[in-house]
């Protein structure tokens, strides 16, 4: 038979109140009294009905995680990071896959499944910055990535143009000049692409060097075919270069896959980098050079950030705290493709 909280209070010498003070983590419990509630809670197994707690606390106990695609690594990755940070704080997490489907995104703000969440982590694709007006929402929301700033949410993303600017110094620093850069996408304001592609423009601007236009690739989605047609190309074109910078690791074993196939070698003739340290990376032949963006860092400030929010929204928190925006630290992380 299962152990009550009544057991747990009984073999504490406490009241069953105070055994509830415990567990739900409440404040004026002295730390002698907590330290005989946790022994005696672990001496008779007793687990707390998380369901109830959270039905007595208006709550599901459930978030939503929004992302555009799981079959890019770094995404599935995200995911699981989110997941193991959510189960620290009791939450278990819904999953849906938007396809970077402006419709789909919209349905994740304002459709009827949100109901069953008791907030949302969101990184949206489809949406934009003229699309601001859609983020106004009544209930906890932290937004990831790049496609969307100065809206009234909590924000955590990376440090995409640094780090893309260091991603280029390491090339250039390498004795590299005639530098590719492949994932472009021409006309984007806002979003990776277009921030990593300033990156990329700054650090070869400090350089005194000019962009050979030339080397700027444009792909669609940041697939391995993708980044292999672009290098197919860049070759064929006849255009010399000596480096490349892959604007995510997907597109980075692209590019690797069409050396390889053109019989370039790797650094020795063409130095290759990219961009999220998935985990694939090291295990490319060579092993990929990459920049690791925070990954764990954004999902362990993001569940803390939705944690807080729906904390105020179920206690009635007239005074919330300010709005965050967060940039998660980025490192570059080293291996053989690049010199």
């Amino acid at each position: 038979m299962a152990a009550t909280m009544q057991d747990v209070a009984r073999l504490a010498g406490v009241s069953a109140k105070t055994v509830s003070n415990v567990v739900n983590d409440k404040p004026h419990v002295s730390k002698e009294t907590r330290v005989r509630v946790r022994r005696a809670i672990d001496k008779l197994g007793y687990e707390l009905n998380v369901t109830a707690r959270n039905l007595r606390k208006g709550r599901t106990g459930l978030i939503g995680l929004a992302l555009p695609e799981l079959k890019l690594p770094y995404f599935a990755e995200l995911a699981d990071s989110v997941i193991r940070e959510a189960e620290k704080v009791g939450l278990r997490v819904l999953i849906e896959q938007t396809n970077s489907d402006r419709n789909r995104e919209i349905d994740v703000l304002h459709g009827q499944r949100r109901l069953t969440t008791d907030g949302l982590l969101f990184s949206p694709l489809a949406l934009g910055q003229d699309d601001i007006h859609l983020f106004k929402v009544d209930f906890p929301m932290v937004l990831l990535g790049e496609r969307v700033f100065g809206s009234t949410n909590d924000h955590i993303t990376m440090s995409n143009v640094e780090a893309a600017r260091a991603a280029t110094r390491h090339l250039l620093d390498s004795g590299h000049r005639r530098i590719a850069i492949v994932g472009a996408h021409p006309g984007e304001k806002v979003g990776s692409a277009a921030l990593r592609e300033r990156g990329y423009r700054e650090a070869m601007a400090a350089a005194g060097l000019e962009v050979d236009e030339r080397l700027v690739r444009a792909t669609g989605l940041w697939h391995r075919n993708t980044g292999a047609e672009a290098t197919d190309s860049l070759i064929e074109d006849g255009i010399g270069f000596d480096a490349v910078f892959a604007l995510n690791d997907t597109l980075a074993m692209g590019v690797l896959h069409s050396l390889h196939s053109h019989h370039i070698s790797v650094p020795q003739q063409v130095s290759v980098i990219g961009f999220d340290d998935i985990e694939d990376a090291a295990y490319t032949r060579p092993t990929l050079s990459s920049v690791s963006p925070g990954r764990e860092q954004i999902a362990r400030n993001a569940v803390e950030l939705l944690e807080l929010r729906i904390s105020e929204s179920s206690k009635g928190l007239d005074a919330r705290k300010p709005v965050q925006r967060i940039f998660a630290d980025f490192e570059l992380r080293l291996r053989h493709s690049t010199r």
